[in-house]
């Protein structure tokens, strides 16, 4: 094998991504001397956003992780994870992944409006009789 090229001095991550991204790690690192290293603390790197959710989705969210015995924001983690997974694998064009995304008749899509409940067990509306 020939000798490695020696890897340039990066400024910041973007740019050693941007790097990484042209460029083929084997003419930089000679694997035949590499070593396997275990990091049992490695935690990944996480980012706190702020979402939006109907108020049916997140109480169904909270009732699936409940019968699971799981935290609902893990539980919404791991659902999350799955279809990126997924959609990744399945390579759909942009046009294909939109229409998907547009769905109207969603079961979450209402713009705010509640449920309905089951009718088993409620009360009628005042003023109704039956």
């Amino acid at each position: 094998m020939k000798k490695p090229r020696p890897i340039p001095k990066f400024r910041s991550e973007d740019q050693e991504r941007e790097f990484w991204a042209t460029h083929d790690l084997t003419e930089y690192f000679d694997f035949s001397r590499a070593v396997r290293v275990s990091f049992p603390n490695l935690q990944p790197s996480t980012h706190t956003i702020s979402l939006r959710l109907p108020e049916s989705l997140l109480a169904d969210l909270k009732v699936l992780a409940n019968r699971l015995d799981v935290p609902y924001q893990s539980l919404m983690k791991v659902y999350l994870a799955e279809r990126v997974m997924r959609e990744m694998r399945e390579g759909r064009t942009p046009t294909e992944l939109a229409a998907e995304v547009r769905e109207p008749a969603a079961p979450y899509g209402r713009g705010g409006q509640r449920r309905k409940r089951s009718s088993v067990g409620s009360r009628p509306p005042r003023g109704k009789k039956i």
